[in-house]
């Protein structure tokens, strides 16, 4: 800590007109010159990637993925529940989450008032607290591959929430589990998606989801919920993009409101 805390090297020169370093360094190579070529290489290195990471262009794996918050959009529903109530009212008395960390979804939204929450969360649930874990014995949160169809009769809920579940899947997939998720719904479904471009955390999308996303623009979502059926919900948007646009709220997320 005390080799990156010292002072700059020039104005140490101004000081002292000396060169302390180059000639400690120039006294040591006459007996150990490889040694003491490689502690000027590494010093620079360090001097070198020390500033360039201070300027913002180097980052650890683990940095991006706490900047972005891994390219959640799960926390875009978290912040958009308060939102979400105003716009669909009634209809948001029983809902069921599906994606990522879903435990944290339900969790929220079993503290709001005269809402029923269920989770399905889509991949291994990995170091979850001590309230996920009661989540699942209870059974609000389970876990299920949406590959295939969930284990919950038609219109089973009033509203079903998905986020960055459907970025993961391939249309062969997508043809099965959006029509699923419209199923198990009376009277929605919301998605959140990704931005094509969107900065996305690699490392903990291979780890977790075994692929990176596939993030796609808002005109082919379009295009393909109108090939499977579905339509987007005109007096929900109305409802959505004023409440959200009072609370200031700025999504990084794709949304749309959909009505089988």
């Amino acid at each position: 800590m005390a080799a990156r805390r010292a002072v700059n090297p020039s104005r140490r020169l101004a000081d002292s007109g000396s060169v302390p370093l180059v000639s400690s360094l120039h006294q040591k190579s006459r007996t150990s010159p490889l040694l003491s070529i490689g502690l000027v290489l590494v010093g620079a290195f360090l001097l070198i990637g020390y500033s360039y990471r201070g300027s913002g262009g180097f980052v650890s794996d683990k940095e991006a993925i706490s900047r972005d918050g891994g390219g959640s959009c799960t926390s875009e529903v978290l912040q958009a529940i308060p939102i979400l109530k105003k716009a669909y009212g009634d209809n948001m008395r029983k809902v069921l989450h599906v994606g990522p960390d879903t435990c944290k979804v339900v969790s929220k939204l079993l503290k709001e008032d005269n809402v029923e929450a269920w989770g399905v969360e889509p991949y291994d649930l990995e170091d979850v607290d001590t309230s996920c874990k009661t989540l699942v014995r209870k059974g609000f949160v389970r876990l299920a591959d949406i590959k295939f169809p969930l284990p919950y009769r038609p219109k089973s809920f009033s509203l079903v929430i998905v986020s960055d579940a459907l970025d993961y899947l391939s249309p062969k997939y997508l043809n099965k589990t959006l029509p699923d998720l419209a199923r198990v719904s009376s009277d929605g479904l919301v998605i959140f998606a990704g931005y094509p471009g969107q900065q996305r955390a690699k490392v903990s999308e291979l780890s977790k989801f075994g692929r990176p996303a596939k993030l796609r623009s808002s005109s082919w979502w379009i295009r393909y919920f109108v090939q499977i059926g579905l339509e987007e919900n005109e007096s929900v948007i109305k409802k959505f993009e004023p409440a959200a646009s009072k609370r200031s709220y700025k999504g990084s997320c794709q949304i749309f409101h959909l009505s089988s």
